[in-house]
C-alpha cells in the first residue's frame, strides 16, 4: 500500500536581543552554568517581569519577513507544566492571541514552487537546559537559558518530504538572519525545530496520527529524523498496529528515535492570561514604522541580483547564503563597478580560499571594497589574472591592500612591447621544435608558447600582448620572412 506522509513544523529562534525577556540578565550563549540567571528568571516569589520591548519589536519584524499579519492586540499566557528545566513550573508564552498569524512562504521543490502556509508566530521565554552525560545516573539543571526571548514558527501541515523540510527551514532562517532579529546558529540551538510527522493511505483525506520529535538543531538531522519516522510509521500500519501520539526523542548519532512521553494538547497545559503584564497594543502606524526600519531580505535582494546584476540564479542564490558574503559581494560590485566580474571572482577564488582554509565569510581579513579594488586592477590590466589568485591568497595570510603586494611582488603587469617582443623571440630560439610544429599546422603549439613566454615574464606580462606579439612573430617564421 502507498502511503501520504504529511510534515508540520515548530520552528524555535531565540531572539538577539542583549538582554533577557522579562530581566536584565544577559543571553549570550555558553557561560559557567547558572550564572546568568537571576530570581526573576527563575521565577522565586516576589519577583515581577517587565516585558522586553526590543523582543516584541523582533517577533513583529519575523512576522513582516514571514508574510503574517500582525495582531495590533495580544497578550501573554501562563502554560503550565512540569519539567526540571523549568524551575517555576510554568512557562510565559501566547495562547489565543499570537502576535502574528497566517503567513508563509514558497519553496522551490522538484513539482515546482510550493506555499508553505505559516499559521502563527507567538512569543514566549525560553527553559533551562538538562545536562546528561559525565554525572553517572544524574543529570544536571542549568538554567542560564531560562528568560531567554524566543519565537515559534508553527506552520500548517503542508509539508510532504524530508526535503521540502529542509528547504523550508533554511529559508526561514535566511529571512530571520537578513531581518537581524537572531544569529540563527543551529549548532548552538538558537534555532532548532520540533517535527510532526503523520502517514496516512494513499486516497484518503483524513490526516493519521501524528508524533513529535523535540528539539532537532540541523537540517541534517530534521531530514533525517523525518524519513525515519516516515518509515517507522509505515512499518507499524503494515503491522495492524495503531499510531500512538506521542512525543520522541530523536537520536541522529543512533539514526533512530524512542518515545519520551504522551503528546499533551492544549488543555493539558492549562493556559490562562499572565496576571503580571498588560497586554501588548500596538497601532498600524507602529507596525508601519517598524515594517519600513527593516533592511532588504533575501527574495528582494535575488531579484536584485539577477534582473538588475544579470547574475544566474545558481550564482545569486549562492552569494545569499550568508548575510556578510551578500554585503561583501555588493561592497566589492559597487567598487569595482561590475557586479558579474566581482560575482565571478567571489565565487570562484574566494570561496575555494575558503573552503580550503576551512573559513566562513565572517572570517575574511579585509573588505569587499578592498577586494573590489584587485577586481578593478586586473580589468585595468595593472595585473595579471594569474598573479590576482596570489595577491588574494596574501591578502588573507596578511590583511595587505592590493596595491602594496603588487608593489612589493613586483606583480604589475609589463606593458612594454619592447620588452615583451625581447622575451617572446629568445622563448622562439629556444623552442624552434615547437615553432616548427606551428608552421606545419599543429595550431596547439600556440598554446604551449603562450605559456611558455608568460612564464618568462613571471607572469607579469600583459596576456593580450603577448598573443598579438607571439602570434605576429610565429607569422614572420611562417611566412619565411
Amino acid at each position: 500500500m502507498k502511503y501520504i506522509p504529511t510534515i508540520g513544523l515548530e520552528i524555535h529562534c531565540e531572539l538577539s536581543t542583549k538582554s533577557k525577556i522579562f530581566c536584565d540578565c544577559p543571553v549570550s550563549f555558553g557561560g559557567e552554568p547558572n550564572t546568568r540567571c537571576c530570581p526573576v528568571c527563575t521565577g522565586m516569589p516576589g519577583t515581577l517581569p517587565v516585558l522586553n520591548k526590543k523582543a516584541v519589536e523582533y517577533t513583529i519584524k519575523a512576522g513582516l519577513a514571514l508574510n503574517c499579519q500582525i495582531n495590533e492586540f495580544s497578550k501573554l499566557d501562563r502554560k503550565n507544566y512540569f519539567y526540571p528545566d523549568l524551575p517555576k513550573a510554568y512557562q510565559i508564552s501566547q495562547f489565543d492571541l499570537p502576535i502574528c498569524k497566517d503567513g508563509g512562504l514558497t519553496i522551490n521543490t522538484p513539482d515546482g514552487e510550493k506555499f508553505i502556509r505559516i499559521e502563527r508566530i507567538h512569543l514566549e521565554e525560553d527553559a533551562g537546559k538538562l545536562l546528561h552525560d559525565g554525572f553517572g545516573k544524574y543529570s544536571l539543571a542549568d538554567y542560564n537559558r531560562c528568560g531567554v526571548p524566543l519565537i515559534e514558527i508553527v506552520t500548517k501541515p503542508d509539508l510532504s518530504s524530508s526535503e521540502e523540510a529542509k528547504e523550508f527551514v533554511e529559508k526561514v532562517r535566511l529571512m530571520l538572519l537578513y531581518s537581524g532579529i537572531s544569529d540563527c546558529r543551529m549548532e548552538e540551538g538558537s534555532l532548532r525545530a520540533d517535527v510532526n510527522v503523520s502517514v496516512r493511505p494513499y486516497g484518503t483525506d483524513e490526516l493519521g496520527t501524528r508524533t513529535e520529535m523535540k528539539n532537532i538543531n540541523s537540517l541534517k538531522a530534521i531530514a533525517r529524523s523525518i524519513d525515519s519516522e516516515i518509515q517507522r510509521q509505515i512499518e507499524l500500519l503494515e503491522e495492524g498496529i495503531l499510531i500512538t501520539q506521542e512525543t520522541r526523542r530523536w537520536d541522529d548519532n543512533k539514526g533512530e528515535s524512542k518515545s519520551l512521553r504522551s503528546k499533551e494538547d492544549a488543555h493539558d497545559y492549562r493556559y490562562f492570561p499572565e496576571p503580571d503584564i498588560v497586554p501588548i497594543t500596538f497601532t498600524k502606524e507602529e507596525i508601519e514604522a517598524i515594517r519600513n526600519s527593516m533592511p532588504e531580505l533575501p527574495d528582494k535582494k535575488f531579484q536584485r541580483y539577477t534582473v538588475d546584476f544579470g547574475l544566474n540564479e545558481t550564482d545569486a542564490s549562492l552569494l545569499l547564503t550568508s548575510v556578510n558574503l551578500s554585503n561583501f559581494f555588493e561592497s566589492a560590485a559597487d567598487e569595482c563597478g561590475n557586479p558579474k566580474s566581482a560575482s565571478n571572482f567571489i565565487i570562484v577564488e574566494v570561496l575555494r580560499i575558503l573552503n580550503d582554509r576551512k573559513l566562513s565569510p565572517e572570517d575574511i581579513p579585509f573588505s569587499g571594497n578592498v577586494l573590489g579594488r584587485l577586481i578593478k586592477m586586473i580589468e585595468n590590466e595593472e595585473v595579471t589574472s594569474a598573479n590576482s589568485k596570489k595577491v588574494l591568497s596574501e591578502m588573507f595570510d596578511t590583511g595587505k591592500t592590493p596595491e602594496v603586494i603588487v608593489s612589493e611582488k613586483g606583480y604589475k603587469v609589463i606593458n612594454d612591447s619592447s620588452e615583451v617582443e625581447e622575451t617572446i623571440r629568445e622563448i622562439l630560439s629556444k623552442n624552434e621544435k615547437a615553432v616548427e610544429e606551428f608552421i606545419g599546422g599543429k595550431e596547439k603549439t600556440f598554446a604551449f608558447l603562450m605559456g611558455q613566454c608568460s612564464r618568462a615574464l613571471a607572469g607579469r606580462g600583459n596576456p593580450k600582448l603577448i598573443k598579438e606579439i607571439l602570434q605576429k612573430e610565429l607569422d614572420k617564421r611562417k611566412g619565411g620572412i
